[in-house]
């Protein structure tokens, strides 16, 4: 039977790959030393792109059934929709986490090759199976494996790790909770029917609002303390801008508690992580060019 190419991509939630892979590239340019060997740099990016692919896939493996009773996913998700069988998914998670594995081990080093094992295991096996069903901080633990990208790239490139990679590691934790909270406030009902715990659930829409306050404000001093170590005026300036809007964002979502406010915080923070990032890379492409 022939499958279609496009129900495979959608299993590893490409939308989240982008972010994967525009925050390892971050951490790639930034670290510099790959820069000058455009094929290894292509293929850490590829690695991190079969990591996320493999993680989000076996994610959707395991939730299929839930994805079927959830207004947000029964319509959408190959799986709840029947266009590819759990077999076929698995094997295909499967596959993409040998690759990454391998990829990384034979042409960078074990340590990178066992970090993106970890990412896998820990996202697919810990979050979705133990803690997302169980425990209502689910998203900030759970959110460790979304942050790994950077950390990946660089170990990749350097065989090692500085402060640098877990900084960029922490702006993305940190911005986890408000992004899947705010969505989570806007689908509130959808994880009550499947009953999986999310803050909304079990602590009502007033907290969860308060602590994605509480969480962008770590975001935002994260992401300034990017410039003790590699970051420089035009990335001073950028994030200004962006974290005042996401803190303005948050604010009203905790002030005004409505599900219009919850989704503009929602749609603002892909765009803040895309922008933020990539303004960190062109800030590093530019020091080095001086």
């Amino acid at each position: 039977m022939k499958l279609p190419l496009v129900d495979f991509i959608r299993l590893t939630k490409p939308t989240i790959l982008l972010l994967v892979v525009l925050t390892g590239a971050t951490a790639l340019v930034m670290e510099g030393s790959l820069l000058l060997e455009p094929l290894r740099f292509a293929l850490v990016i590829l690695a991190l792109l079969f990591t996320g692919g493999s993680a989000n896939a076996l994610n959707q493996y395991f939730e299929r059934d839930i994805d079927a009773l959830m207004e947000r996913t029964k319509h959408k998700r190959p799986l709840p929709l029947g266009k590819i069988s759990p077999r076929h998914a698995l094997m295909f998670a499967v596959s993409m986490g040998v690759k990454a594995i391998l990829l990384l081990a034979v042409y960078f080093n074990l340590f990178s090759a066992f970090l993106a094992l970890a990412t896998i295991l820990f996202y697919s096996l810990f979050y979705t199976l133990y803690l997302k069903p169980r425990i209502y901080q689910n998203i900030v633990i759970g959110g460790a494996a979304g942050a790994m990208a950077p950390v990946i790239a660089w170990a990749a490139a350097t065989g090692g790790l500085n402060f640098t990679p877990w900084i960029l590691f922490m702006i993305i934790f940190f911005w986890t909770p408000p992004h899947f909270w705010a969505l989570a406030i806007c689908l509130k009902k959808d994880y009550e029917r499947v009953k999986i715990p999310m803050l909304p659930v079990v602590k009502g829409d007033k907290e969860t609002a308060r602590q994605i306050l509480v969480y962008t404000l770590w975001m935002v001093a994260f992401s300034l303390a990017l410039l003790l170590v590699k970051a420089g005026l035009v990335y001073l300036l950028l994030a200004l801008i962006l974290n005042g809007i996401f803190v303005y964002k948050a604010y009203r979502t905790w002030r005004k508690g409505t599900t219009a406010e919850a989704w503009g915080l929602f749609g603002y923070s892909i765009v803040y992580l895309l922008i933020l990032f990539a303004g960190i890379m062109a800030d590093a492409i530019w020091h080095k060019s001086l």
